[in-house]
């Protein structure tokens, strides 16, 4: 895997004008704060907006961003996999917002959880309702046992089923007024 290039908001700043911003989280944490501009296509679909992001990169060069740095880091791996250059911004939309840079909100945006954080809260719940529910039944305590091995592989291979899983729920998806991935896709192309 190559190391993306990898932007601070101070970089950002200096040229935001001349990049074509994907933001890689899920609709619901696009929609409480993203950079500018930025185009909402999630991590788990990138693979789908190859084409569209081939041609945007043809035109202007490609910021991917996220909440830390972290996904985006992997959507320009991933592109890079298919020939597309982009950089990745450090720190992620947490770092330009403390930096005291402008994000958008959509209208009517509820506020989610990062997706790390709502990781931590399910995998913490349920290995504790594994270890409770082994005080009365032993073999509960498998639940804590079969968490505790996701997050080890999670660590290991850097991908994480229990956000892909998370990421389907109601509050993750798009608010009704945003726009759909195909829209997104259209835009980017035009």
């Amino acid at each position: 895997m190559t190391t993306p290039t990898t932007l601070t908001p101070t970089q950002v700043t200096t040229r935001f004008g001349e990049y074509t911003v994907i933001d890689v989280r899920t609709p619901g944490e696009y929609a409480t704060g993203h950079l500018p501009g930025a185009h909402n296509i999630p991590l788990d679909r990138l693979d789908e907006a190859t084409d569209a992001l081939r041609n945007a990169a043809r035109r202007t060069p490609l910021l991917i961003v996220c909440a830390s740095g972290t996904r985006s880091a992997k959507g320009c791996a991933q592109l890079a996999a298919q020939g597309i250059e982009a950089a990745t911004l450090d720190g992620g939309t947490s770092a330009w917002a403390a930096a005291g840079h402008e994000v958008e909100r959509s209208a009517g945006a509820r506020a989610t959880w990062p997706m790390d954080r709502q990781v931590r809260l399910a995998a913490g719940a349920l290995v504790l309702i594994g270890f409770l529910a082994g005080l009365a039944w032993s073999p509960a305590h498998w639940l804590s046992g079969a968490i505790g091995a996701g997050l080890v592989f999670s660590g290991v291979t850097n991908t994480c089923g229990m956000a892909a899983v998370l990421s389907k729920l109601p509050h993750n998806r798009n608010p009704e007024n945003a726009l759909s991935l195909q829209e997104t896709l259209l835009r980017l192309a035009g």
